[in-house]
This record gives structure tokens, sequence and C-alpha cells, in this order.
């Protein structure tokens, strides 16, 4: 006979939960990268050893950034990905053994992709056509994906149900990337995605990328509109404690990725605001319907 210890957090506290990491040590956890990082933030005032904690990570886009305090930390991180119709794993990170010794920023950006299906799993990366798109990490598409146990429809609402399977495929609403390896990277929620004069920015790049300065402490991008370009982003920053920041300080920050073509030129945010805390909801995840429900009034 053999069992395992579950300890159960209740309402999320970021002191409590690291006292129990302190006095239970728990070996395996999941959770969405907000809630990890309210969590380093917390450890900066309550020194807490993570070191061999593993952690599936999922609800919304790991930031590289954010892998790497991880790995520093000592954590086992993957990303993983799924949605309430997946029932909800589709997608999990896998990090062959071979490539378990690749330097730090390989590691972020390997533990940070959405990674690969598991059996069962059948999925592509499609155009507006239902097209798969090219396997260069370039090209982006819809998630599309076929499995045995996916939701088949919406209760009283046959219309959305039959949007949601159309061409024979469950339409995700998400935006992502796939390489020769067949693992995906997840660029953006359709909705999120900001057009502006034509062009496409994603908002979690601009995420990822301005996360990696070390004075924020977390970031949220949104579109706002824009009488010229049709929508422009609108980023939201928390200021790490103690750390100052300015628009020119994050402008100089970004350019050195728009400089090795990371980055689109048009991406480059004007609009930056400080806050405190970042919207969210009731499961952590950050709120971009109320960020721009607010910035709107």
């Amino acid at each position: 006979m053999y069992s395992l210890k579950q300890v159960y957090v209740g309402k999320f506290d970021a002191a409590n939960v690291l006292q129990l990491v302190r006095n239970e040590k728990p070996t395996f956890s999941h959770c969405v990268p907000t809630i990890l990082q309210m969590l380093f933030s917390k450890a900066e005032e309550i020194p807490t050893d993570f070191t061999g904690w593993k952690i599936v990570s999922g609800g919304a886009s790991m930031p590289e950034s954010l892998a790497k305090k991880a790995i520093q930390k000592g954590i086992d991180l993957r990303a993983s990905y799924g949605m309430s119709e997946t029932c909800p794993v589709i997608c999990g990170g896998y990090i062959p053994l071979h490539c378990k010794d690749k330097d730090i920023d390989w590691q972020a950006k390997a533990r940070s992709r959405t990674g690969m299906p598991p059996a069962f799993v059948e999925m592509k990366i499609a155009d507006e056509h239902g097209n798969e798109v090219p396997h260069d990490d370039h090209t982006t598409g819809e998630i599309l994906v076929r499995a045995p146990w996916l939701t088949q429809g919406y209760l009283h609402d046959d219309e959305r149900g039959a949007q949601l399977w159309t061409g024979g495929y469950l339409h995700t609403g998400d935006v992502a990337t796939i390489n020769k390896h067949k693992a995906i990277h997840i660029a953006d929620r359709i909705k999120d995605v900001i057009k502006s004069g034509g062009e496409w920015i994603s908002s979690l790049a601009l995420e990822n990328y301005i996360g990696q300065h070390p004075a924020v402490a977390e970031v949220a991008v949104v579109g706002i509109p824009d009488t010229q370009w049709g929508e422009r982003p609108y980023a939201l920053v928390v200021p790490a404690i103690g750390k100052t920041l300015t628009r020119e300080i994050l402008q100089d920050h970004l350019q050195q990725f728009i400089e090795n073509g990371q980055l689109s030129k048009w991406a480059m945010p004007e609009h930056f605001e400080w806050v405190t805390a970042i919207p969210k909801t009731s499961v952590g995840k950050i709120d971009k319907k109320e960020i721009r429900k607010s910035l709107a009034q």
C-alpha cells in the first residue's frame, strides 16, 4: 500500500504558502504564473528554500524571465496548456535528457514553451482557412485540437458549439507557432493580439521582454484605441520593491530586442503606467478584460 501526503492551501495568501513550503516541503505543485511571481516577491521578505520543488504551470503564458527566476531558485518548472473545454491539459513542456545540462537561457526558453501534446491528442497550428502553417517557429496560426475527451458543445448554445468545432477541430482561440520538433509556443490569445497600423503585435511577447528588466516585478500589456494606428500597446508595470522605473528606461531596455530582430520596431509602447498591483481573476490570471474596461473609463 502506497500513499502520499497532500497539502491544501485554502484561500491563497503568499506568506501562508511560503510557510507551508518551509514546514511541509512539498515536492510537486501546480499554479498559474502570477501565483509563482507573487511567491517570489514575498520570498524577498520571507526567505524560502525552493530547491527540488517540481511545478507545472498553466492557465496563462509563462514569461521566460519568470522561468529563469524559478530555475535560479532550484525549481523544476514546466509549462503546460489546456482550457476548460479540453478537460483540461492537452499539451506540456518536455526537456529531453540530453538537454538537461543546457545553459540557463536555453532552459528558460524551453521550460516556458508550451510543449508537445500527449498520447491521443491531435493538434495543429492552422491559418484562417484551416491549413497547417509551416513548422518554422515563426509563422503564427490558431491552435486546433482533437482528442477523445474534448467537450462537444455548450449547454443551450448550439451555434457557439458549432463555431467551436468548425472544420472538425476544436478551435482554442489561442495563437501559436510550432517548431520542427512539433513543440508549440503560444504567441497570444486571438482577442488579446494588438493590431497596430495593419501589423500584429503580441501582448505576451511584450510582457515577456518588459518582464526581463530586473526592476520589473510584474507587467500586463493590452491594446488601446488609437486614431492613427487603430490600436497601440499600453503597459501596466509593477516595479520591484525599492526600484524606480521610467518610460525611457523600459524603452531603452526594449530597444535591444528590436535591434536583434526579436521585436518589431512598431511594437515599442509609448504608454506605460506604474501600478502597485495588476487586476487578477479569481484563479490568479491577469484580467485583461478588466484592464481594458478601466482604461476605457
